[in-house]
């Protein structure tokens, strides 16, 4: 009987479930967009109860729409949207409050506390992190302090927290595994990636104390079977990363200095550094990019908060056009405007500025500024934060020959020939650039022997087009020029 892999990817926007075979080919796909909840500036919520539904629901799809039965799935892979924080009640298993989205800035002044105390260095070195709302524990901590159903529960020891992976977990299997990935657990902001081991000091400066933190685990290891209910057979759930590193193993980017780049909500661009954590001097951050048999592999990543999430602002805030697929056309009757500049701070500005409280931009509009300008600026700014990323990497060492990218933007060959133009380095596209899903079906292939190695996983990956260079060092200098300019408007931190 042909054994087939489940991967769950649960996003920002919408939660996939995604049927592949052993040789990593997609054989049926589900998709279903879920409620964006803004209760006020700086702000994101998810409903819990809509990441489960439609988790569920989506997979329930691509098994009735591919006629396979729960049975013939061997393993099941899940990746995640990273940080997004929720806390629920170890016996009932409900939510005590909204997920409080990796986007979200709330805790921006508690952070700010936290730097005041000098603690940053701190923070740094055990974490690889840099103090910032973006990453769980803080968010932990507004809610313990702000909804008293939470303080209560955790009185009891009865405070359940996990992010996105660990709360779907819990819910596959009923409440019977209470497990994270190494991951994961090193985007919370209280776990040390060198002991690999939550960090008690840590989350006692944090106030975060009587918290239930799930058991972490390498990103291909037994985390538990699903009930029987849920699909009508149990099933091992094998495999586990955030989606950026499930991204670097779908691109198979198991050799040090190999690099990859995604483009979904938000940009993510992570380097495998190998066995060596790496530490930044230019606001990168230091993670794991990947865990198996107990070695870890570390990893410096440059996160951009907003990338496709521009795009989706441009089509239903602004409603600029009905369709993503719309874009490409419209920016290429854009013509040669390029004083237009869309800076995308719409929840601050990621790496490597860190200024949660940047906003929004556009800077350069003239009487004569049309609707395709807008749309070519929104996607050239996709790029323009990438080389801020590779910028301030190569500052800190590392070296780029090459970069394979991943996501929903990149079947636009107009934004990633711009990638590739503005970076000045040749831009590998993949046959299948879903690879955040791939990653996460790898993984959990690996741990029940449908793959040998991660050798065997590197033998899949295949090129669907290489893009090169193909403007000059001038013209990048100047329309570059101009994207620095438009930043330093928002920007609300003097360097």
């Amino acid at each position: 009987m042909t054994k087939y892999i489940l991967a769950i990817d649960q996003g920002t926007t919408s939660s996939r479930a995604i049927v592949f075979d052993a040789k990593g080919k997609r054989i049926g796909q589900a998709q279903e967009e879920f409620t964006q909840v803004f209760p006020h500036d700086g702000w994101v919520e998810h409903k819990p109860e809509e990441i489960w539904s439609s988790t569920l629901s989506v997979c329930i799809k691509v098994l009735k729409d591919t006629g396979i039965h729960a049975q013939e799935i061997a393993a099941i892979g899940i990746t995640n949207q990273r940080e997004t924080t929720l806390l629920w009640d170890k016996e009932t298993g409900e939510p005590v409050y909204n997920a409080i989205v990796w986007q979200d800035r709330r805790t921006t002044k508690f952070c700010q506390s936290l730097v005041d105390q000098e603690l940053s260095d701190k923070v740094q070195e055990k974490t690889g992190l840099l103090i910032d709302p973006y990453f769980s524990a803080t968010k932990i901590r507004w809610v313990i302090d702000n909804v008293p159903e939470a303080k209560t529960l955790r009185d009891k020891g009865n405070l359940m927290f996990g992010t996105v992976d660990a709360f779907l977990l819990w819910r596959l299997t009923n409440g019977r595994s209470h497990k994270t990935d190494a991951t994961n657990a090193a985007r919370t902001m209280a776990f040390n990636i060198h002991t690999q081991e939550w960090d008690e000091e840590l989350i006692s400066l944090l106030g975060i104390e009587g918290v239930n933190f799930p058991e972490v685990m390498d990103c291909s290891a037994d985390f538990g079977v699903t009930d029987e209910s849920v699909f009508g057979a149990e099933i091992p759930i094998t495999g586990m990363a955030g989606d950026q590193q499930a991204a670097l193993i779908g691109q198979a980017c198991f050799e040090p200095g190999m690099v990859k780049s995604t483009y979904g909500t938000g940009c993510f661009m992570i380097i495998n550094t190998g066995d060596k954590a790496l530490k930044s001097e230019h606001k990168m951050l230091t993670t794991v990019g990947y865990r198996l048999d107990g070695k870890v592999t570390y990893a410096l990543e440059g996160s951009i908060f907003i990338a496709g999430a521009a795009i989706q602002w441009l089509r239903d805030g602004l409603k600029l056009f009905t369709d993503a697929k719309e874009t490409k056309a419209l920016a290429e009757s854009a013509g040669n405007d390029d004083s237009v500049y869309l800076v995308p701070a719409f929840t601050g500005l990621g790496a490597p500025y860190w200024d949660p409280d940047a906003r929004g931009a556009m800077v350069g509009l003239t009487r004569d500024t049309s609707v395709a300008d807008i749309v070519s600026a929104g996607l050239r700014s996709v790029c323009y934060q990438t080389k801020d990323l590779v910028g301030a990497m190569e500052q800190d060492g590392a070296k780029f020959t090459s970069l394979r990218v991943d996501g929903g933007m990149v079947i636009n060959d107009l934004v990633v020939q711009f990638l590739s133009d503005m970076l000045g380095i040749r831009v590998e596209r993949p046959q299948v650039t879903e690879t955040t899903a791939l990653g996460a079906a790898f993984l959990a292939g690996l741990q029940v022997g449908i793959y040998e190695s991660t050798d065997e996983i590197s033998n899949f990956w295949r090129v669907d087009k290489v893009f090169n260079v193909k403007m000059d060092d001038e013209r990048r200098h100047v329309l570059y020029s101009g994207w620095l300019e438009a930043i330093n408007r928002v920007k609300t931190k003097v360097d």
